[in-house]
């Protein structure tokens, strides 16, 4: 499998250059919580809209808290 390398977009770009400021463990500590929240947001956000246009419901909760999601390990006999 032969790995290209892609050309930065633009988010990343600002990132990198963002980045570059950091000076202390602190302030990319933070700067962590803060990407964090972010993408947690944006997830409790997309939920609502789940539930909003009704494509999810209680009952989806339900049997996704009944669904066996772990995978099988096959042991070595």
């Amino acid at each position: 499998m032969e790995l290209t390398a892609k050309p930065l977009n633009e988010a990343q770009l600002d990132f990198l250059r963002l980045l570059g400021h950091i000076k202390t463990t602190e302030e990319l500590d933070e700067l962590r919580q803060v990407v964090s929240d972010f993408y947690a947001r944006k997830a409790e956000e997309a939920m609502d809209r789940l539930w909003e246009t009704g494509q999810w419901n209680s009952e989806k909760d339900e049997e996704i808290l009944k669904t066996h999601l772990r995978t099988p390990y096959k042991y070595a006999r």
